[in-house]
């Protein structure tokens, strides 16, 4: 930070700081923290004496589910943690769990979670009585395969009717905890309603009374079960048939088992996920897109919260539905560069893309927004035309009015121009015109009239049209059209040469001095005599001025043709570049990219410099 002082208040700043000089909230607010640093430091010095236990309960699973999570049970980030040295027996831990949640030692069972191959995870097994007289250090190791500091566990405690904590009920090798939650399809609302163990060899029949009661049903209510299995990377949730015992089931301790009324064709009520499984699929693709308009990139227009298997109709429908559109088709969409953080060069084509994920991933990022376009006739039909933005100069106004061209793709720059006379005033009704590519400040290109537009970029190059000068319709054999462009030296670059302006054509004629050709150029541009007098004149090549006198005979330093491009020779007006700074200038791009985009962007920047070197040859 650059601090500027009064010199007569010098003596009392640049001195030294005693710690009375220093405000009492600073001084308190100092220590606090150089204390909390030396805190993080000792715990970090000595984490390797430490375990972390992360304690799961039956509060944390109803706190969470149907908020924070939807699968499995519980989110290990969002429950009570305990940092406990690794010598501590397990005993002594126990008492402290007592101490926090007033459940007594007698009363407490802690299961072990486990990570199963379908990727989630469940209690396990409870602890045996040898377990729990080990340390904290050694419980650990035997839990935890991958060698982390944490321990996880779930604690199961049982309540009698008074609501005060039973002794743990004894289990066997026949006993199956399993975990429920219940569905409501009306609010598509899930909630954990509770845990009990049942028998192996029993029927989910023997349980249904139990479970009507949980849910607060009516005793006779007919009631669907499902078990959760996995979620990742496609839900797999199935129905459980009653009939069947749990072991033919396949369930076993820390199963999860979904349930609700039984779906009631005759009842009425429309719902938008009738069962359990269909709702899961529903949560597990759910994606709230950002829309927002192309013509403002930055801002959200709306939201809207679609599924991740949307087709492209499906979400063009809803975006047509927000925007009161009566015509789905006549929506354009457009993805997002998550690392540019800018819409997509190209639109999405029409039904080009399957579902709405395809849409929002990019190499290998997801994002959550999109971009469209309300177009005045449907994609389907544009898609087939090739709409061209076309920047026409007049020959006596300084205006420059941008047209948008849309013709069908086999169409030729022929067509433009007859299209673009008939939406330009031109100096004379027999005027001819001619489109010209132009790229920072240069022309590298005049389209040859039989030129298919297909394959024009007008992305990055700008497409200028302008009428052609009698003076360049006639040329005798000697005459030479040059280029001549606006360039000023940039101090902060060691000296280079800049561009800018407008670039233009001249025909200049055998033996025409500079004195000559700077009066028609003076004509042309209309520069008043003082700003006109001030202005230098070079021929360039390569880069390199070389300033020319008025004497000069200008034709005589164009006669090289041994050079890569016309646009690498020209005349160069060196002045002031006067003209108004844009904050961005159209069709001249930058790019954000990262590392990891690099080596795909790069493939893209040679493809797109091959077709401007195709365009220039």
């Amino acid at each position: 930070m650059l601090v500027y002082i009064r010199e007569s208040d010098k003596e009392k700043i640049m001195c030294n700081v005693d710690e009375k000089d220093i405000a009492e909230h600073l001084r308190i607010r100092l220590k606090k923290e150089q204390e909390e640093k030396e805190h993080k430091k000792k715990e970090k010095a000595e984490a390797h004496l430490y375990t972390i236990i992360k304690i799961a309960r039956d509060e944390d699973l109803k706190e969470q589910t149907g908020k924070d999570i939807y699968f499995d049970l519980v989110d290990h980030e969002k429950v009570r943690s305990f940092r406990i040295q690794k010598q501590l027996p397990f005993s002594t831990f126990k008492e402290e769990v007592a101490k926090e949640y007033g459940i007594p030692v007698q009363f407490q069972r802690f299961w072990l979670w486990a990570k199963r191959q379908n990727h989630t995870y469940r209690p396990n097994r409870p602890l045996n009585p040898h377990e729990e007289t080990q340390s904290v250090g050694q419980l650990r190791e035997i839990s935890n395969k991958a060698q982390n500091a944490e321990l996880k566990l779930f604690l199961e405690v049982e309540f009698g009717l008074d609501l005060q904590p039973l002794p743990p009920p004894e289990k066997s090798k026949e006993d199956i905890l399993l975990f429920f939650k219940l569905y409501n399809p009306e609010k598509e609302v899930l909630c954990f309603v509770g845990r009990f163990f049942v028998k192996a060899l029993g029927k989910p029949s023997d349980i249904l009374r139990k479970l009507t009661e949980m849910a607060g049903f009516t005793p006779d209510e007919e009631i669907e079960l499902y078990e959760e299995i996995k979620f990742e990377p496609n839900v797999m949730c199935e129905h459980i048939d009653k009939k069947l015992t749990f072991r033919a089931s396949q369930l076993e301790d820390g199963d999860i088992v979904c349930f609700q009324k039984s779906p009631k064709a005759d009842s009425g009520t429309q719902v938008r996920y009738p069962d359990v499984p269909l709702f899961l699929e529903y949560v597990h693709n759910r994606q709230v897109v950002h829309f927002r308009s192309l013509e403002k990139p930055k801002d959200d227009e709306f939201c809207l919260e679609l599924s991740k298997l949307h087709t492209y109709d499906d979400v063009v429908e809803r975006v047509a539905h927000q925007l009161g559109l009566d015509d789905p088709a006549k929506i354009r969409l457009t993805s997002h560069n998550c690392y540019s953080q800018q819409p997509k060069p190209q639109p999405i084509r029409y039904q080009g893309v399957e579902h709405l994920l395809d849409m929002l991933v990019h190499y290998n990022q997801t994002s959550d927004i999109l971009y469209y376009e309300v177009l005045d006739i449907p994609l389907p039909e544009l898609q087939f035309l090739k709409t061209l933005k076309v920047a026409f100069h007049h020959a006596t106004k300084e205006e420059v009015v941008i047209h948008s061209i849309r013709l069908p793709k086999n169409s030729t720059i022929a067509d433009v121009i007859i299209d673009l006379k008939t939406k330009v005033d031109l100096s004379s009704p027999t005027a001819e015109l001619r489109v010209l590519e132009v790229f920072y400040h240069k022309i590298y290109k005049i389209f040859p009239l039989h030129e298919k537009i297909e394959n024009i970029n007008d992305q990055y190059w700008t497409l200028r049209a302008e009428e052609v000068p009698e003076e360049e319709k006639n040329p005798s054999q000697n005459d030479r059209l040059i280029h001549v462009y606006h360039f000023a030296k940039d101090p902060l670059q060691n000296q280079q040469i800049q561009n800018f302006g407008d670039p233009f054509f001249l025909a200049i004629r055998e033996g025409e001095t500079l004195a000559e050709v700077k009066g028609r150029i003076q004509r042309k541009l209309q520069v008043p005599d003082e700003e006109f007098s001030k202005w230098k004149f070079a021929f360039i090549s390569m880069n390199r001025p070389d300033y020319l006198q008025d004497s000069d005979v200008v034709s005589a330093r164009f006669q090289r043709r041994d050079v890569y491009g016309a646009w690498e020779q020209y005349l160069g007006l060196e002045h002031t570049d006067t003209a108004p700074k844009r904050a961005y200038t159209a069709n001249q791009p930058c790019f954000v990219i990262s590392v990891s985009e690099l080596p795909l962007l790069l493939q893209d920047f040679v493809q797109s410099f091959a077709f401007l070197s195709n365009s220039i040859s």
